[in-house]
């Protein structure tokens, strides 16, 4: 039995000689000829990049005076089911707004536009000589909001817009000799609205352009801004 106790006590020492020679050991590094070696440098952290620091934020009050293109109020010319309509003509509309920028990022104001639309309408029996004409001449008040984008330059400021207010239409139906036509006015709806996407690009502290790009009232529109 002692034997027994021995052998594995010699196994056991063995086990833990294997072991014990198989650890890393850690400590400083042996170069060539046996000198010892520092530990590596740490590398040192990039330091973060300066802010830019914005030029101070003034109020102002912004004027942009612009034409757009084409005029979606033609879509509100009436359809008859005894007369089809031709090829409609449009001026406008022509828009001006003034708002109030209160912040770097927003501003507050007045969008209105005004613009005509008309087109012959012929009867069924006779293409040649249109029975009457239909006008629809329209101005419409909305408030508007302006949200601009965060941009590199100063110089080109991207915005978003978006405008809701009421229209005031006026309906007019002559016939061939130009006397008023006995068509009955249609019902037009109060509400304006205007979405969009666009940009200013000044070209000096207080006056610039602008191209935007939309729905509502207009598909595209540009035009003149100018900065109080």
């Amino acid at each position: 039995m002692k034997k027994k106790y021995a052998l594995a006590l010699v196994l056991m020492a063995l086990c833990l000689t294997e072991a014990a020679t198989a650890q890393i050991i850690i400590g400083p590094r042996i170069g060539v000829g046996g000198r010892m070696m520092g530990r590596p440098r740490p590398r040192q952290q990039q330091r973060p990049a300066p802010k830019q620091t914005q030029p101070k934020f003034e109020p102002s009050i912004n004027l942009s005076i612009g034409y757009g293109f084409p005029n979606l109020d033609k879509n509100y010319l009436p359809q008859y089911y005894n007369a089809y309509a031709g090829s409609s003509s449009q001026q406008g509309p022509w828009i001006g707004s003034l708002d109030y920028q209160f912040s770097r990022s927003m501003s507050i104001g007045v969008l209105v536009t005004h613009g005509m639309v008309s087109a012959p309408y012929y009867d069924n029996s006779s293409a040649s000589v249109p029975a009457f004409t239909g006008k629809l001449d329209n101005w419409s008040y909305m408030l508007n909001l302006v949200h601009y984008l965060p941009a590199a330059s100063t110089k080109v400021l991207p915005y978003v817009r978006t405008a809701i207010g009421v229209n005031s239409w006026t309906q007019t139906y002559t016939d061939a000799s130009g006397n008023k036509a006995p068509v009955v006015p249609v019902d037009l709806p109060d509400l304006a609205y205007q979405v969009g996407i666009g940009a200013k690009f000044n070209v000096s502290k207080n006056a610039g352009f602008f191209v935007e790009a939309g729905y509502g009232k207009y598909i595209l529109q540009g035009g003149l801004a100018l900065k109080f």
